[in-house]
């Protein structure tokens, strides 16, 4: 919890006394102006004739003057965007559900066409009768909707030497967060039977995605027994081509590349297959060269989306609005602190409501700027105890070799004009 939860009461009321009367200043200034503002005392276009009409665009988009929030990627990050990542616009955007259009991208042999005509699963290995699914046949069992965040465990991943990308987007946007719809693997499982595996412990399923990469990972048997789904809903409409259409896998918690997109095949076996995917690569190289593998938990993390290098303040001094995003593999987020001094003191932040396990929470803090210099920082707490680390802190645990599970508190210097850089203190 925060160590200045009573002072951060205090300035959050001293706040609330000082935006009022800023409000009416404000308000009286906002009247003046009024009186020759042409937007107020003039009929404008808009208002002089007809919009468009209901139907023309059947799959409404963004006005254009949003066109700016949109996925991006790094150019020098891949050789190709065939096998490649891109960031979302996790700065230009509020409440915690991310909208399927800017959701983050990560393909190994690029994102494929498949209708749900001819989309296939398969449940083979130690079940009772291997059987294969068609959509329509997913579709015809129990469903849930549930709401998760998926994060690629390369996320930060360049942070780990210093400061290296300058904007939110770019350090932390390779997550997302979506409702989910679908059926429990569980379901599936045991409608192919598990008698013939025997004593499930020590047991484990392969799952492996219809692309031509064949991306393939070992789940514990336990994960998948307890909270994976197949879905083939987000948000309430059908999965994008982007995010595995027309079925996935979700692992709530776990990191992305475990979340087979176009899941084709799901194979009950006696060990691990020890696949690319989990040996050469998503394993955690340490200070002495080693790598230690199965840490697929995404442990609890923050980012200040706002202020930050994409979005400066430009109101000058005034009440100001501190947001951003906690989440946790380990479980619900329970308090986010926030520091103005780099973590010398910090407040606790407003969550928007209580914290759902494995995924986002949005927090804020109002402040009054008085226009100083600030380094914003943000810690995350989940239910577990767990205390989001500094970079230092797992520095002295990890080294320098590493690229995945960055969650080291993020540093940005704000300067009296409001423009954000990424820094770091610890």
């Amino acid at each position: 919890m925060s160590d200045s939860s009573t002072k951060s009461g205090a300035s959050r009321r001293a706040f609330l006394k000082g935006a009022a009367a800023t409000g009416a200043a404000l308000g009286a200034a906002g009247a003046a102006r009024a009186e020759g503002d042409p937007l107020i005392t003039e009929v404008q276009d808009w208002a002089s004739g007809f919009g468009d009409g209901v139907d023309a665009t059947p799959y409404g988009l963004p006005i254009e003057f949003e066109d700016d929030v949109v996925r991006r990627t790094v150019e020098w990050l891949t050789a190709d965007t065939i096998s490649s990542i891109n960031f979302t616009p996790i700065h230009a955007l509020d409440g915690t559900i991310t909208p399927q259009g800017c959701a983050f991208e990560r393909h190994h042999s690029g994102a494929i066409t498949l209708k749900k005509e001819d989309y296939r699963l398969m449940i083979n290995g130690l079940v009772d009768t291997p059987l294969v699914f068609s959509y329509a046949d997913l579709e015809r069992f129990p469903r849930v909707t549930r709401t998760f965040f998926l994060e690629c465990a390369a996320n930060t991943g360049m942070e780990w030497a210093g400061a290296q990308l300058n904007g939110a987007q770019y350090t932390h946007g390779m997550i997302h967060n979506m409702e989910y719809t679908g059926v429990t693997l569980r379901t599936l499982l045991e409608e192919a039977g598990l008698d013939a595996a025997g004593d499930l412990a020590g047991k484990w399923v392969y799952v492996e995605g219809a692309d031509a990469s064949s991306n393939g990972r070992s789940i514990p048997i336990e994960k998948a027994l307890d909270d994976c789904l197949v879905a083939f809903k987000a948000n309430g409409e059908a999965l994008r081509m982007e995010h595995g259409y027309p079925v996935r896998l979700v692992v709530p918690g776990w990191e992305g590349n475990m979340w087979v997109k176009w899941l084709r095949r799901i194979e009950v076996m006696d060990k691990p297959v020890e696949s690319r995917e989990e040996t050469s690569k998503y394993t955690d190289t340490l200070e002495d060269g080693t790598s230690r593998k199965w840490t697929w938990t995404m442990d609890a993390k923050s980012i200040i989306t706002s202020p930050s290098p994409q979005m400066p303040i430009t109101h000058g001094k005034g009440p100001l609005v501190i947001t951003g995003l906690a989440w946790s593999g380990n479980g619900a987020i329970t308090a986010v602190d926030v520091s103005l001094d780099g973590g010398v003191t910090w407040q606790e932040a407003r969550l928007t409501e209580p914290g759902k396990p494995m995924a986002l929470s949005r927090f804020y803090l109002d402040i009054d700027w008085d226009g100083s210099e600030m380094f914003l920082q943000s810690r995350a707490m989940d239910d577990s105890g767990y205390v989001q680390p500094t970079k230092t802190q797992l520095r002295e645990v990890r080294g320098l070799n590493s690229i995945y599970h960055n969650n080291g508190i993020q540093t940005w210097h704000v300067n009296a004009n409001g423009e954000a850089n990424n820094v770091e203190v610890s």
